[in-house]
């Protein structure tokens, strides 16, 4: 049974966890952490969740709770999972991070320390983006001349732009081709953009509403256009995404994993 922190536990994702977790016999919930300005220290996980009474107090200090027998899933922010790969590192915790926002230089930090303990880090744990991103490799390779563009659609509130999941993406076609990402990537177009160029990737960004997160990936070509689409229809596919990674790491060796390691793919 795995022991569970949810990092980000007023957040909408924490929220989620905390109540997936309390109906769920395979998992414990030993521990809940939220930033100090959410001004919820002390409180209840379960009832700040909408779950009922659980007897765990969310704390903002995570070196109290971390410790080598836990897991903890995190859902914050690039810079508040920085700091938390930094405790997990020193402390042997296991950590499944879900944050998106990284700039390459903390992305490089945050796999650095990852490879210390037992982590998984993935912008999208669903388990439809992670065959996308596998079926995307393949087709990226077979139609290598086709144009590559990814479209991604998001709910308002959200801070940033792109997703990871459509960075993700977009890397990935980068890889199959052989191609340098940052130097053919395209993000938004205005104006006289002049002719495409073959080896570009467009990552465009679209917020609206409440939506959940689309992605479409699109091999362009001459008189045909093939579209790969993944629409989430609610946040418990990547809740559940990241329970099943839990679950996988706990009993993994010191390293950094992808989900598609948890998966298999």
């Amino acid at each position: 049974m795995a022991k569970l922190i949810v990092s980000g536990a007023a957040g909408r994702m924490g929220r989620l966890l905390v109540s997936m977790i309390a109906a769920d016999s395979e998992h414990t919930l030993i521990g809940a952490l939220e930033a100090e300005a959410a001004g919820i220290a002390g409180r209840d996980a379960g009832e700040v969740a909408g779950a009922g009474i659980l007897g765990v107090a969310i704390t903002t200090d995570y070196t109290t709770i971390a410790k080598p027998d836990t897991v903890t899933l995190d859902f914050t922010n690039a810079a508040a999972s920085l700091s938390h790969l930094e405790v997990a590192a020193a402390t042997g915790a296991a950590i499944v991070v879900g944050s998106t926002g990284f700039t390459p230089e903390l992305d490089a930090r945050a796999r650095q320390l990852a490879m210390r303990t037992r982590a998984v880090i993935a912008p999208n744990m669903s388990v439809g983006i992670n065959v996308l991103l596998k079926i995307t490799a393949e087709v990226a390779s077979i139609l290598a001349n086709f144009d590559a563009e990814v479209l991604e659609i998001h709910h308002r509130t959200k801070v940033d732009a792109p997703s990871g999941t459509a960075l993700a993406l977009a890397r990935t076609i980068a890889e199959a081709r052989k191609l340098d990402f940052q130097p053919n990537a395209v993000f938004g177009r205005e104006g006289i953009t002049g002719v495409r160029s073959d080896q570009t990737i467009g990552v465009m960004a679209l917020r609206a509403g409440d939506a959940v997160g689309d992605h479409t990936v699109i091999f362009g070509g001459q008189g045909e256009r093939l579209e790969l689409i993944h629409r989430a229809q609610s946040r418990e596919s990547l809740a559940r995404g990241a329970l099943r990674a839990a679950a996988w790491l706990e009993h993994q060796k010191p390293g950094l994993y992808s989900m598609r390691d948890v998966l298999g793919l």
